[in-house]
């Protein structure tokens, strides 16, 4: 499977959009197997989707130019992702993606007050749907734990690789620190949790 590319896979499937051929329940993956859509593989692949769907919303907003390179890289690794998900033995996530998404989190960090109160996840939009965006990264992490997990419970492969795990566990960080670092560009600063507020 190491030598086989994406793109030429589905080169011939992007020129059909309706197919009929999932009307069994079924889904085609990049390597020609057809899985039902209740298999843990297409749970993480629709929850990834999902995540990316989520970033192009949030960059559908003003952001600053350091946020909006950032997201964009975002979106090309998760299609890497999910690439990956649909090509099983492929490894497309590598050690290069971890410490890019890591030198970004200490990038985006380093501008911002020390952390003393939890964050609630609001403030300006962009902000709100970094949020949102990092509560449905952390979904796409447990979904794809669940899926690496039952793999090697059936011993259908080698070692699962940790790395695509690894990577939406650094990336829901990131989204945390984005969150605060454009509540901080668009003037508004952190909101905090005000613990026992409606306590009375």
């Amino acid at each position: 499977m190491s030598g086989v590319h994406i793109p030429d896979i589905m080169a011939n499937r992007l020129s059909k959009i309706v197919t009929r051929t999932g009307d069994d329940g079924s889904t085609g993956l990049a390597s020609g197997e057809r899985i039902g859509k209740d298999q843990a593989r297409v749970a993480a692949l629709g929850d990834v989707d999902e995540l990316n769907s989520a970033i192009g919303v949030l960059l559908a907003e003003a952001l600053p130019a350091e946020a909006r390179d950032a997201l964009l890289g975002v979106q090309h690794d998760l299609f890497d992702l999910g690439g990956e998900l649909s090509l099983p033995g492929h490894a497309l996530i590598s050690t290069a993606h971890l410490a890019r998404i890591e030198e970004l989190v200490t990038r985006f960090n380093a501008g911002l007050p020390p952390l003393k109160e939890f964050v609630l996840p609001g403030g300006t939009r962009p902000a709100a749907l970094a949020h949102m965006a990092r509560t449905i990264c952390r979904r796409a992490e447990r979904t794809l734990v669940a899926l690496v997990n039952e793999d090697s419970a059936q011993k259908n492969a080698e070692k699962k690789s940790r790395l695509p795990v690894q990577y939406l566990n650094r990336l829901s960080d990131l989204l945390f620190v984005l969150a605060r670092a454009l509540n901080k560009s668009g003037g508004n600063g952190d909101v905090l949790w005000q613990q026992g507020r409606n306590r009375g």
